[in-house]
Order: C-alpha cells, then sequence, then structure tokens
C-alpha cells in the first residue's frame, strides 16, 4: 500500500513538471507572428528581424530593397490625402503656358528643376501639381486642359529622377482664376501649372 502511494506521488510529480515546462515552453512563443516566406520559424533563434514601419527589407545580398509601405506611402495617393499641403513654398515656381498649350516652356524648366532638387533631398514629401486655364473654352475642355497641363510638368519631375508615384496632379480648369479679369493680362496669369508641397507628418 506504502509502495502505491509512492508510485502515486512520483507519476504526479512527473506530471507537474511535464505541464509545467509545457506552459513555458509555450510562453516563449507569445506575440511573435511567422514573417512571409519564413516557413511558419517562429523559434525565436537567429538575427532580430526588424519589421517596424520604416523598415528596409533587405535581399539576400544584404542590400536594401525599398521600405514598408506606412514609411513609403507613394503608391497610393490616398494615403497622403490628409497631408499638410504648403501652397507658398513653390509658388514663384509657377509654371505659366500659352494659349490652348500644354507644353512647359524652356524658361520654365528651371522651375521644376528647383523642385526636383527639393524633392530629392527630402525623400517623404511628396508634390501635388494643379492644372488651370483661363476663361475662355468650355468648362469640359478646360478642365481636360488643365489635366494636360499638370501631366506635362509631372513628366518634366519624372524626366529629372522623381518617382513618378510622388506626384500627384489635379486640373480646376477655368474654376479658380488668380486674375479675375478678361483682357490677356489675366489669361497669362491663369493658364498655369502650380505646385502644393505635400507635407510628411514627420
Amino acid at each position: 500500500m506504502h509502495m502505491n502511494v509512492t508510485k502515486l506521488a512520483n507519476l504526479l510529480g512527473l506530471g507537474l513538471f511535464l505541464a509545467v515546462t509545457t506552459v513555458a515552453c509555450k510562453s516563449t512563443q507569445y506575440g511573435k507572428t511567422p514573417l512571409p516566406n519564413s516557413g511558419g520559424n517562429t523559434s525565436g533563434t537567429g538575427s532580430k528581424t526588424d519589421i517596424s514601419p520604416g523598415a528596409a527589407f533587405k535581399s539576400e545580398d544584404g542590400a536594401a530593397r525599398g521600405t514598408t509601405d506606412l514609411a513609403h506611402p507613394f503608391a497610393d495617393p490616398n494615403l497622403r490625402k490628409d497631408w499638410p499641403r504648403d501652397a507658398e513654398m513653390f509658388k514663384a515656381d509657377t509654371i505659366h503656358f500659352d494659349y490652348d498649350s500644354s507644353v512647359v516652356k524652356a524658361a520654365d524648366k528651371s522651375k521644376v528643376s528647383t523642385v526636383a532638387d527639393y524633392l530629392k533631398s527630402n525623400p517623404l514629401d511628396a508634390i501635388e501639381i494643379d492644372g488651370h486655364a483661363d476663361e475662355r473654352g468650355t468648362e469640359e475642355y478646360n478642365r481636360s486642359l488643365g489635366e494636360r497641363r499638370a501631366l506635362a510638368i509631372r513628366d518634366q519631375l519624372i524626366a529629372l529622377g522623381i518617382e513618378g508615384t510622388r506626384v500627384d496632379t489635379v486640373s480646376f480648369g477655368k474654376d479658380r482664376p488668380v486674375d479675375t479679369g478678361h483682357d490677356e493680362a489675366a489669361h497669362r496669369k491663369n493658364r498655369r501649372g502650380e505646385f502644393l508641397l505635400e507635407v510628411h507628418p514627420k
């Protein structure tokens, strides 16, 4: 009888030991999420992988291969629709167009370069280009013309090395004149493309 009690106690002790060991092992896995293509390895062994916002993904050779969407929100303009807009930063660099034209004139290309240089030095910021037209023509036609003007400026920025995903375009047609006059002087001012800096909320 004494031996049976001892044996039972030993079995209970062994069972308790195994239960504690199992719980301890499981606790080391808490909060870990398998990384893509990791094969489900959540052992926690090996080097730590940085998956925080802004972390650069690395290839097998160790070179950075871009950033996460949270740090580099340029693929989807909706991710920055609420970013602050600075309309004053490049006000002096407004591009003006000839009548019924969407060609960026040679005299204005240095203004585009100014914007491109800024974006290269500030890689988290983006730019919005607003295209405008003068009062002549239908609303539909001028909206289309404003779009072509904004896209022409965008193409110039891309040619200077700015990623197209960092450049948003909007056309207001003839709806937002800077000069409400009806003469050629007013028309010249209104045929324009304006830059609005999209400031990353750092």
